[in-house]
């Protein structure tokens, strides 16, 4: 709970958020974080946490002094577990969020995302119309738009030479992206992939040209949008 040991939500989190960003919308590409990035607003806000909150946590009974000063009328916790950037990246605009709260919600941790592109926005929700499971949609931006499902189906159907079994079939958001439970990963496999991307790299005694740009431009938006960041309180 002591922002000066474990850091800001979004120099945690944040990282893999502004990681994402990178990699839907320029995988593979070196960034240039003098150049390419242009910092906007950012601000932070806190997560109250009562004592008997802070007890259920870590069985203490009592505030630790070193995290005393962020107590506030004797018995609330400000923690700092709150953080949002806005960013342009190669002229495109991204805004990061992450937050905790005390408790979650129903299902765990959630995630949101939209991608606005000119015909349709790609949408990731894990909310509990999706029973809590990271769902992809697709809504196009114009209703009517008699070209867009064709369109869409023939660009679906390109991927499945490489992931045997997705389809598209209509929601009410648009579109609703239908993957196979074999591509549905949890973090552990994740972490497995990882590792096995890491020690190709390994082998090949060499990272990719666009790594540790990309990384460089990573830890730029997060570490100097918490520095900048204005608190809510």
């Amino acid at each position: 709970f002591d922002p000066l040991q474990q850091g800001e939500s979004l120099a945690d989190v944040g990282t893999h958020l502004v990681d994402l960003v990178q990699w839907e919308f320029f995988p593979e590409q070196t960034l240039d974080y003098k150049t390419d990035i242009v910092l906007g607003k950012s601000r932070a806000w806190y997560t109250p946490l009562t004592l008997s909150q802070f007890t259920a946590i870590t069985k203490k009974d009592s505030f630790p002094d070193y995290i005393s000063k962020y107590v506030v009328k004797d018995s609330i916790l400000q923690t700092h577990g709150n953080n949002e950037v806005n960013y342009t990246i190669k002229g495109v605009h991204a805004r990061v969020i992450a937050r905790w709260d005390y408790q979650a919600r129903e299902g765990g941790d959630t995630h949101y995302s939209v991608a606005k592109g000119s015909r349709s926005h790609i949408i990731i929700k894990q909310g509990k119309e999706e029973n809590f499971q990271p769902t992809l949609y697709i809504k196009p931006v114009k209703t009517g738009d008699a070209d867009f499902a064709a369109a869409l189906n023939g660009a679906v159907s390109k991927l499945t030479a490489t992931y045997p079994g997705i389809g598209v079939e209509k929601h009410t958001n648009g579109f609703r992206v239908v993957i196979p439970d074999s591509f549905k990963v949890g973090h552990e496999a994740h972490f497995g992939q990882v590792m096995e991307r890491y020690l190709s790299y390994l082998k090949q005694g060499s990272l990719p040209a666009w790594e540790i740009p990309n990384m460089l431009a990573k830890y730029y938006i997060t570490t100097q949008s918490v520095k900048t960041a204005t608190v809510d309180k």
